[in-house]
């Protein structure tokens, strides 16, 4: 049986107004990356990191899944077994579009972790200001976001997909957080989905779509059930 790993990033989620920090418009205008989202800036600075990811939640709340996210969701459930679903985004849009089994490999924003027993919470799109944690009561919560600086124990789920997968879609992505050109190497058939054209990116895949993931994904969703569908 045929297998599928579909590795997103920032830009499956661009579309629906998720801002990242790498965008013109972007999150680098507002923040330094290393005061918010590394382990440095968190310890010279916790309210300051607090409120970024309580600002992060609030505006998450207000976006919706887009044609992409829901293409995903629509082969997650077709093929069920046969389809894993990992991304670097901490949104939680694929999970509203209806997909099930999403790896979070950075994280997610609706959740926090205690930072005494370990314990990882929902806290949806609320902020952490004044919450405690559910199992030891402790008040040394934070985000449940991996940061720079810190490993993340989700690459080891990475590592086992590209191990058992056939066929490698990567959608929104430039590489720069998790080294795709390097992972698709494994793979005989491979597909990636980025709307700026990087041709030294590109050379890795055998197909490539350089265009918006909303606009790509009728033909990805085609590709992937063909795929699946003539190797039963």
């Amino acid at each position: 049986m045929k297998k599928v790993l579909i590795l997103s990033g920032a830009g499956i989620s661009a579309e629906s107004g998720i801002r990242t920090f790498r965008d013109a418009d972007g999150l680098w205008e507002e923040y330094n990356v290393m005061d918010v989202c590394s382990v440095q800036g968190y310890a010279r600075n916790p309210k300051l990191v607090a409120d970024f990811y309580d600002a992060r939640r609030h505006d998450l709340e207000s976006k919706s899944p887009n044609a992409a996210h829901e293409m995903v969701a629509r082969i997650k459930a077709k093929y069920s077994h046969q389809i894993d679903v990992l991304t670097q985004n901490v949104d939680d849009l694929f999970e509203r579009a209806g997909c099930d089994e999403v790896l979070h490999l950075h994280g997610t924003l609706t959740q926090l972790r205690c930072e005494d027993c370990g314990r990882v919470f929902s806290i949806g799109y609320e902020s952490q200001i004044g919450v405690v944690c559910p199992g030891c009561e402790s008040d040394r919560i934070r985000h449940n976001v991996v940061m720079f600086g810190e490993a993340a124990p989700m690459y080891e789920k990475l590592q086992e997909s590209v191990e058992e997968c056939d066929l490698l879609v990567v959608i929104g992505t430039s590489g720069q957080v998790i080294n795709v050109a390097a992972i698709a190497q494994w793979f005989d058939y491979s597909i990636l989905n980025n709307y700026d054209a990087d041709p030294m990116l590109e050379r890795h895949f055998k197909t490539h779509y350089i265009e918006k993931a909303t606009t790509a994904a009728s033909k990805i969703e085609a590709d992937i059930e063909t795929f699946l569908d003539e190797n039963e």
